[in-house]
């Protein structure tokens, strides 16, 4: 099988155009404010409930903990913390947070005051909070406020005698911030993930009946493609998983990924070395069936109704695998017959699989009752009986494995939570131990301004330095004006929450923090009429948590999270590989149990995800070309997913052939050389291996028939077809990222400042 343009433009990293994307403008100016709609509604939000919240427990109940907490409840919950999805997640959302920001209020205040109980508390405390943040969107948006509940009370003086002050102040921010939430926002436009794999499923279908009808175009193709790049730039635009931990949400995810390899297939199947229109009758229903199958995703991932019925599916792909298993005749036209074959097959699999994703992230199925109708037709019995299995799994299982996979130091929520863990310790500790005032602004200080790797920390540092100077200027000129007068304070603190509210995401870190500076300045001399001296004491603190933020993001892991992806693509590769093997073992029926090693790949996977979306939202210019990346990226994809679709096979139901040992051997011959090419690309990765892998050879499928009598037709085998073709197209692409592979190694090898 030969691969022309059309699968290499398929498997080519997005480009700016490609991704439907302007070329990228030159560099704004680093003052600049944008316009953001839903930072306007964040700010008028915070600007009407943070004052009013402020008045109501300072002014009429004469509580000064619960005001504190109160008014720096209200920044965690509106202006620390953005949640998303529909009213009924937001609201969830904010009870999560209201919840989990009790709990460490709790231990934080029981734990204040011991220097070094608060230290030892804070490690597990913080690694949890910030490890949590792995689980899903929202978990992730709620992080930095939970914090700031701990933060507080551990580094503030109050004993137990103020919890409940302070739960007070907590409990009412959260409510008014939930309801403010729930009125003053737009209505949802939908989620653009979803919207994006509908979209690319609906074109999909669409490029296969023209690939029947001989109609496609480069144009179509291009399309495609494009759709594939969208749908793929959304899902990695994030530093974390945008999706959660929710059994539809991870159907979500598997769904983008099955869509970007029906991408890859369907590119393949029409880049011109075949013609659909001169296929078999049984692969053209096949195929038809397949774009119907997909039509049926985008409307259950759209939430249209729809009636998907996989035996449709099924059954056609049971008609081509038997026409398969009885081609003969001449050899060419038998291999060209097989090729087609193949390509039907594959996007059989590719399509079917969607379905079952789909029927997972739309909720109309359970995962085990989506397994079980696999299983029934790979078992050779579709007519068995199903039993009554419910529609929804349990989460905590699902929970428990998701976050196995993602304790690991090849995790990048893993290393990030425990060096930021390390950090507000050390942060705690020199807060205590120095009693400096107000010592909270030192551990939130090193919260604000600690990233993936140093270079980014310290840059960050000196903003936040220079954003706290300007804001101290700023606060010290305004009081010299106004003075300590509580009308002129109460007219100039609405206006700075507005400011502080708002610039977070639209105008530069240093801007934010001057903003949040002064707002802190106005609010103490409402609290206690100090002068300019407070904006003094947070510069101090700041600077002191910045230094501390700094010392950490040099001692741990100071590459950030380029690092974690050289490590998490050798290990992907070797999972793949191990994948690969069991999977080939059960389609040529060598193995008797399905593959195991599926749930190890899908997770070096995940966490690969993770790593890359740190990696392309982190900080700081990029070393390592993104289409050398990219190359990586996929190549850890098509193992991994070339195995599933093997591993999707009937294999060791069906019984031994007469000449499996011949035939049999020469394909495990084959598999051991790609397993070996990606484990020895692991290995450079690794920097353990400086050579260069040896690529493999594709095998000439001619050669695997189960007769090797000159005089008689040449029957090929269905397995061995099948499995052939999905290694000659790993073997077709092993030269492509011996070159990324060896680039990333030798970044690797520099010193982290370089």
């Amino acid at each position: 099988m030969t691969h022309g343009s059309a699968t290499q433009q398929a498997d080519r990293p997005p480009t700016a155009k490609s991704a439907g994307t302007a070329q990228t403008p030159l560099p704004a100016p680093w003052w600049k404010v944008s316009w953001s709609v839903p930072a306007a509604l964040r700010a008028a939000r915070a600007t009407v409930v943070i004052p009013l919240l402020f008045a109501f427990t300072f002014e009429v109940l004469h509580d000064a903990q619960m005001t504190l907490f109160a008014v720096f409840g209200g920044f965690a919950a509106l202006v620390m913390s953005s949640f998303g999805g529909d009213r009924k997640d937001k609201a969830l959302a904010h009870l999560g947070l209201a919840v989990a920001g009790s709990a460490v209020l709790i231990i934080g205040t029981l734990a204040s005051g011991s220097a070094w109980l608060a230290v030892v508390v804070t490690v597990p405390v913080a690694f949890l909070v910030y490890f949590a943040g792995s689980t899903g969107p929202n978990e992730a948006s709620g992080v930095t406020g939970c914090l700031l509940a701990f933060v507080l009370p551990i580094a503030s003086t109050g004993g137990v005698a103020t919890i409940s002050s302070r739960l007070e102040g907590w409990w009412l921010a959260s409510a008014a911030a939930t309801v403010a939430v729930l009125v003053l926002s737009p209505k949802s436009d939908g989620d653009q993930l979803r919207a994006r794999a509908a979209i690319s499923a609906d074109m999909l279908a669409s490029q296969i009946e023209a690939g029947l009808a001989g109609t496609v175009t480069a144009a179509d193709t291009r399309a495609v493609i494009d759709a594939k790049h969208k749908l793929m730039n959304a899902f990695t635009a994030t530093p974390y998983r945008p999706i959660g931990l929710a059994t539809g949400d991870q159907g979500l995810a598997s769904l983008i990924h099955v869509l970007e390899w029906c991408t890859t297939l369907i590119c393949d199947a029409l880049d011109g070395h075949i013609d659909l229109r001169a296929a078999a009758p049984a692969d053209r229903v096949l195929l038809a069936e397949s774009a119907r199958a997909l039509r049926q995703v985008a409307e259950l991932t759209s939430r249209l109704p729809a009636d998907p019925q996989l035996e449709r599916l099924w059954r056609a792909r049971v008609a081509s695998a038997r026409h398969l298993r009885d081609l003969s005749g001449d050899g060419q036209a038998v291999v060209a017959a097989a090729d087609d074959a193949f390509h039907a097959q594959v996007i059989g699999v590719a399509a079917s699989a969607a379905v079952g994703e789909a029927l997972i992230a739309s909720r109309a199925a359970s995962p085990s009752a989506v397994a079980e109708q696999r299983l029934r037709w790979l078992s050779g019995n579709p007519n068995a009986q199903t039993t009554g299995l419910p529609k929804h799994d349990g989460g905590a299982a699902r929970l428990s494995r998701i976050i196995a996979s993602e304790a690991s130091l090849r995790s990048v929520w893993f290393r990030n939570s425990l060096r930021g863990a390390i950090a507000l310790a050390i942060a705690v500790a020199v807060a205590k131990l120095t009693d400096v005032q107000h010592a909270f602004w030192v551990v939130l200080g090193t919260v604000s301004v600690l990233r993936t790797n140093a270079a980014a920390t310290g840059a960050t540092a000196l903003r936040a330095l220079s954003g706290s100077v300007v804001g101290f200027a700023v606060g010290a000129a305004l009081l010299l004006g106004l003075g300590t007068s509580p009308v002129a304070l109460w007219i100039a603190f609405p206006i700075a929450v507005l400011v502080a509210a708002y610039t977070p995401g639209t105008a530069p870190f240093a801007i934010g923090q001057a903003a949040f500076t002064v707002t802190i300045v106005v609010l103490f001399n409402l609290l206690v009429p100090a002068g300019w001296s407070v904006g003094l004491l947070r510069v101090e603190d700041v600077a002191i948590g910045c230094a501390v933020s700094l010392v950490v993001g040099i001692l741990f892991w100071p590459r950030g999270t380029s690092a974690v992806v050289g490590d998490n693509l050798a290990d992907a590769f070797r999972c793949g590989a191990d994948y690969l093997t069991s999977a080939s073992d059960w389609a040529l029926s060598e193995s008797g149990h399905r593959p195991e090693r599926a749930l190890a790949a899908i997770s070096s996977g995940i966490r690969l995800d993770d790593a890359l979306r740190g990696f392309l939202t982190e900080q700081g210019s990029k070393r390592m070309a993104k289409a050398d990346l990219w190359s990586l990226v996929l190549a850890t994809t098509r193992v991994r997913l070339t195995a599933h679709t093997l591993a999707s096979l009937p294999g060791g139901n069906v019984p031994p052939h007469a000449d499996d040992q011949a035939l049999h051997g020469e394909l495990q011959e084959q598999t051991a050389e790609l397993a070996s090419f990606y484990e020895q690309l692991s290995r450079v990765l690794q920097m353990t291996q400086t050579l260069q892998p040896s690529v493999p050879d594709r095998h000439s499928v001619d050669q695997y028939r189960s007769t090797r009598e000159a005089r008689e037709p040449a029957v090929y085998r269905a397995d061995v077809l099948w499995v052939s073709h999905h290694l000659n197209h790993l073997a077709d692409h092993c030269a492509e990222v011996v070159g990324p592979a060896s680039r990333l190694a030798e970044i690797r090898s520099r010193p982290w400042w370089r």
